[in-house]
């Protein structure tokens, strides 16, 4: 049985860009925001993440965003959500 990792930090980065030249991932992110396990599992049957104004159902395995509220609404059209292991405190 795999462990659920704790906390992940997800970055919310515009679709369009192509070649980010020597920009990073981060700095192409137009929000960030790290998200922490709540102990309850969303309706796609992960676990929920919240934190920054952000919920998130991620599968811990694949690292994949299931699903995913902004401010209590659907992604923008346009952006992706990229997850990655959130920094220590």
């Amino acid at each position: 049985m795999s462990t659920v990792p704790k906390r992940f930090e997800i970055l919310l980065v515009p679709e369009h860009v192509e070649d980010r030249g020597d920009a990073s991932v981060e700095d192409s992110a137009v929000r960030s925001a790290v998200v922490e396990v709540t102990g309850r599992q969303g309706s796609s049957g992960y676990p929920r993440y919240e934190g920054h104004g952000l919920v998130a159902e991620i599968d811990p395995e694949t690292r994949t965003v299931e699903a995913l509220l902004v401010d209590g609404r659907e992604l923008d059209y346009g952006l992706t959500a990229l997850i990655r292991p959130a920094p220590h405190p």
